[in-house]
């Protein structure tokens, strides 16, 4: 298996910052379009579990935007042509002293490349 292929890289990190753009404007379209749309799909967030796409684009209608992050130490790694994993982590200034963390597995369908599972929670900052 070939590892972190750039052309693939390249591709994911596209569909990444394309996800960061939605978040931070809000855009629920795109936001749900990101998410394969399957029973099977899962968002672990940081006060929610989401089981299926059916409950994350539930999640994201009702949800009040927490307001514009900034993310550091993104880190994209893809196995093959068609898997990855995008890790990230973030700050926002309405939680001082504490970092946020984003991980979201990647796979390429038909119609493009999808997540298929996603973690965010927050930690204090490490000193």
């Amino acid at each position: 298996m070939e590892i972190d292929l750039p052309e693939v890289i390249a591709e994911v990190r596209a569909e990444f910052d394309r996800y960061e753009k939605a978040l931070g404007e809000n855009d629920i379209t795109t936001l749900n379009a990101t998410f394969h749309k399957d029973p099977r799909t899962i968002r672990y967030g940081g006060t929610e579990n989401l089981y299926g796409y059916v409950e994350i684009a539930a999640f994201r209608a009702a949800r009040t935007p927490p307001g514009a992050r900034m993310i550091s130490e993104t880190v994209i790694t893809t196995y093959g042509r068609d898997h990855a994993v995008a890790s990230t982590l973030f700050h926002r200034a309405s939680v001082p002293g504490k970092v946020g963390r984003q991980m979201q597995t990647w796979v390429r369908f038909p119609e493009g490349w999808r997540v298929v599972a996603a973690h965010v929670s927050l930690i204090d900052e490490p000193k």
